[in-house]
């Protein structure tokens, strides 16, 4: 912040979220692998708050678990209106004399410079006793109007269904966010009524009770509509999944990464690519993957919980699970998965493997179709190949092994013990070799068909 003045914020999460029509609660759920408040709070976090206070009511124990540590949490029940619900957090800031941000947990894209820019206008030479964040949209539709002076001083804060027509034709509309000094917040609220359409207790009239006092409130307006875009249903979900994957993908490429196509890119809320890094269509990153330098992930891969080195290559067709860990210049190829495994520098498994629970040393090479058996129904073991080694194609290597350095398994071994350094390890079944038998099947099973046939 541009100055040192202590802030709390009181986060609005007690709605039912019914339009959801989901079980989780509506604020928890995700937005590029992030729960909507999670986002909002670290744009928050970003500013150091004194206090954080999310005040809840229905699904409560989800949204307690959810911040317990992070936040305060207080009971809105019964629901009154927005007012009412920020006057629940008083017993959390009693005795704070600081600003106070209102956020929206359904709000979650809202920036951190805007909420310092609010907080900032608060303090501002003609003291306002309240700060609104308004917005612009294309379409006003029912959102709540702003009517302010040239100064960005409000008249009057109005909802739609209490507007008149010349009131509706107004376009700065009301986000809901507001800053208010901690002094004034809750002495304002308690003045609020609740005679309106909808009987209840308007967070916004704290701004008509400052102003029937002889008190002014101010408007900042943000410079992005999407900004303050509230999410209430599955579509708007998906909508703000848009917007965001959006932002992240032009973020992406201005920082250095190639996109083939980017709208079919999908990037998880803490993907890191480097410079030079080659993304081709239909990737999905989920969250936890870090991609360094000139490295290529090419077309169909989904990769979770990854690390993937400079110059490396992935896919196509690849899953790269959480642990999955590749080094410089390592590869690996189409319908290939990766499990809490690392590859190492130059190391390559380029087509039909799995790896789990293993290290492979550098330059090592896995032959098509190996299986790393880690599992046996009850724990997990780990299987390590060393450097230069070759394994060859349709190995099964059953864990705990070790494969040593330059070590070859021989095509369609099953692997049950450790490998020493520099060996040839073969298991396999003798080959058993009868000449013409397959031509005298052949022969056999024509005539039998051929009989079948006249019958």
């Amino acid at each position: 912040m541009s100055t040192t003045r202590e802030f709390a914020a009181v986060i609005l999460a007690a709605g039912k979220g019914t339009r959801m029509k989901s079980d989780l609660h509506k604020v928890l759920h995700p937005i590029a692998g992030r729960a909507m408040l999670d986002h909002l709070m670290a744009s928050v976090d970003a500013l150091s708050p004194r206090e954080k206070v999310v005040v809840v009511g229905a699904g409560r124990e989800q949204l307690e678990a959810a911040v317990e540590g992070r936040a305060k949490t207080c009971l809105q029940e019964p629901q009154h209106g927005t007012g009412h619900a920020v006057q629940q957090a008083q017993g959390d800031l009693d005795g704070f004399d600081g600003d106070v941000l209102i956020l929206y947990g359904d709000v979650p894209f809202v920036r951190s410079s805007t909420m310092e820019m609010m907080l900032d206008r608060l303090h501002g030479e003609d003291a306002p006793a309240v700060v609104v964040l308004g917005f612009e949209p294309d379409d006003a539709l029912q959102y709540g109007r702003v009517i302010a002076n040239d100064a960005g001083q409000i008249e009057k804060m109005v909802e739609f269904k209490d507007a008149s027509e010349d009131e509706r034709a107004c376009t700065l509309c009301n986000s809901g966010l507001m800053a208010v000094r901690g002094a004034d917040l809750f002495d304002l609220l308690k003045r609020v009524g609740n005679d309106n359409a909808q009987g209840e207790y308007y967070l916004v009239d704290i701004v008509n009770v400052a102003r029937a006092e002889g008190r002014h409130s101010a408007v900042v307006v943000t410079d992005d509509p999407g900004e303050v875009a509230g999410i209430n249903s599955r579509a708007e979900l998906a909508a703000a999944e848009a917007q965001w994957q959006e932002l992240k993908r032009g973020e992406a490429m201005a920082a250095g990464a190639s996109l083939r196509a980017p709208e079919t890119v999908f990037f998880s809320w803490d993907t890191e690519l480097g410079r030079d890094v080659t993304v081709e269509p239909n990737v999905v990153f989920g969250p936890g993957v870090r991609v360094a330098d000139g490295a290529r992930i090419r077309a169909f891969s989904h990769l979770e919980g990854a690390e993937v080195g400079e110059g490396c290559e992935v896919g196509p067709y690849a899953r790269l699970r959480p642990g999955a860990v590749l080094k410089k210049g390592a590869k690996i190829g189409n319908f290939v998965e990766m499990k809490k495994a690392t590859l190492g520098e130059g190391a390559k498994a380029s087509h039909l493997t799995y790896l789990g629970d293993t290290t492979v040393g550098a330059g090592a090479n896995i032959g098509a179709g190996t299986i790393t058996c880690n599992y046996d129904g009850y724990f997990k073991y780990r299987t390590e190949i060393g450097d230069r080694a070759f394994i060859g194609s349709n190995s099964a290597l059953v864990a705990p092994v070790r494969i040593g350095r330059d070590a070859i398994v021989g095509a369609g071994s099953t692997v049950t013990r450790d490998v020493a350094d520099g060996e040839l390890r073969m298991e396999r079944a003798e080959q058993s070799i009868k000449p013409g038998w397959a031509d005298r099947f052949h022969d056999a099973m024509k005539k039998k068909k051929a009989a079948e046939n006249k019958g």
